[in-house]
């Protein structure tokens, strides 16, 4: 039997992190949630992980910053983890934006579940 695989949310709104967790938890995925960039990178910094959902705008350090951060890490499985931005996008960011940023795909908020759960899948298969 496969592992589950892990995903780790950076999100500041424990309602965006539990409905989440509650919906990727019927695909047996393991979840770990992080408030804010710094505690996304010290998570990162600990464990090994599939997918990160990130939030745009968090406190202490936002998504854009966090990812900088990613994509920069000399471990190279790390570095090149699936990043999905979830934002409310009050920038108007297009997903060629996104991409740019590092980002390997984006959802808009408020979230569509069924999305979520498709747009991981993709990422993870």
């Amino acid at each position: 039997m496969m592992s589950a695989k892990k995903i780790l949310i950076g999100e500041d709104s424990s309602i965006i992190i539990n409905l989440t967790k509650n919906v990727l938890a019927f695909e047996n995925y393991q979840m770990k949630a992080a408030r804010n960039g710094k505690l996304v990178l010290e998570l990162l910094d600990k464990e090994d992980f599939d997918l990160i959902l990130m939030d745009i705008t968090m406190p202490v350090m936002d998504g854009l910053e966090c990812i900088k951060q990613i994509r920069s890490m000399k471990d190279s499985k790390k570095s090149s983890l699936p990043i999905i931005a979830i934002s409310g996008n009050l920038n108007n960011l297009s997903p060629e934006e996104f991409r740019k940023f590092g980002f390997d795909d984006f959802i808009q908020k408020p979230l569509d579940y069924d999305k979520v759960l498709a747009t991981v899948k993709k990422h993870l298969s």
